[in-house]
């Protein structure tokens, strides 16, 4: 049967940001395809939520409380997954982000920051997680969460952007270097439904001007960018790697506007 290719039992999965929003859905869809998940993010409460959900569901879940900023933190995770269950064939790299701040605002340590959450963390997370697929599965699926704000021009988003901008270019060039034995993805996401939208999503006016502006009238939620991570996580998609998937309800141009001031004489 086809459908058993989307099928993750007895694999193992690690996914980064996963205590809210994206990385939830995406852990409570990965281990509804039977894998099993292990949840790292910095607040233990919502952690638990996710893994009382998995349970609830029949599932097998753990949790590590990470900081994927942190050295330590990352290695604990991957070495985590590895002791607890013999192995690791999922990494999704989904912690990330940094807010819109207008250009000409933007700091120079605002900037580094956006590039190592964004970039430099997920492929630190790949380099470690990489090595624990050879050594205990023989192989394995990384998935990276990416945005429009990569290739797309958005106001107040020169940071994020050009942090997730090297994040699709890493995912390229990681690809070719750890095929066949490790596949390389990523996700390009759209406006989903989730905390860092609600600001939109809550005024009727910004609300509707995001529906109007994208093709197919609505805003994504977590199970649409579970479902495509499934697909790259799984066997399903066993020939592809280096490729990045638009998820994002159609969008070729910003569904909403995030005003900045115009650059004028400083005197």
């Amino acid at each position: 049967m086809i459908l058993d290719e989307f099928r993750l039992e007895g694999r193992v999965a690690v996914v980064t940001g996963a205590g809210k929003g994206i990385g939830r859905g995406i852990a409570l869809g990965l281990a509804e395809a039977g894998a099993t998940v292990v949840v790292g993010a910095r607040t233990k409460a919502d952690l638990d939520e996710v893994v009382g959900g998995v349970e609830e569901a029949g599932g097998r879940a753990s949790a590590v409380v990470t900081d994927v900023l942190v050295d330590e933190d990352r290695r604990r995770l991957v070495d985590s997954a590895v002791e607890r269950y013999g192995r690791l064939d999922v990494l999704v790299n989904n912690a990330g982000g940094t807010g819109p701040r207008s250009a000409m605002t933007t700091s120079e340590r605002y900037f580094d920051l956006a590039m190592k959450f964004n970039v430099t963390v997920p492929f630190l997370m790949s380099q470690l997680a990489a090595q624990a697929m050879v050594d205990t599965a023989g192989g394995g699926s990384i998935v990276n969460i990416s945005s429009r704000c990569s290739d797309m021009v958005m106001s107040s988003f020169v940071a994020y952007g050009a942090g997730k901008a090297a994040l699709n270019q890493m995912t390229r060039n990681l690809a070719g270097e750890l095929a066949p034995l490790i596949r390389v993805n990523g996700i390009i996401v759209g406006g989903i439904a989730t905390q860092g939208l609600e600001v939109v999503l809550t005024n009727d006016e910004l609300r509707a001007q995001f529906e109007a502006n994208t093709p197919m009238g609505r805003p994504g939620t977590p199970r649409d960018i579970a479902c495509a991570a499934l697909y790259l996580a799984s066997p399903a998609s066993a020939w592809v790697t280096g490729k990045l998937l638009h998820v994002d309800g159609g969008c070729e141009q910003p569904a909403i506007d995030v005003p900045v001031p115009r650059l004028s004489p400083s005197r």
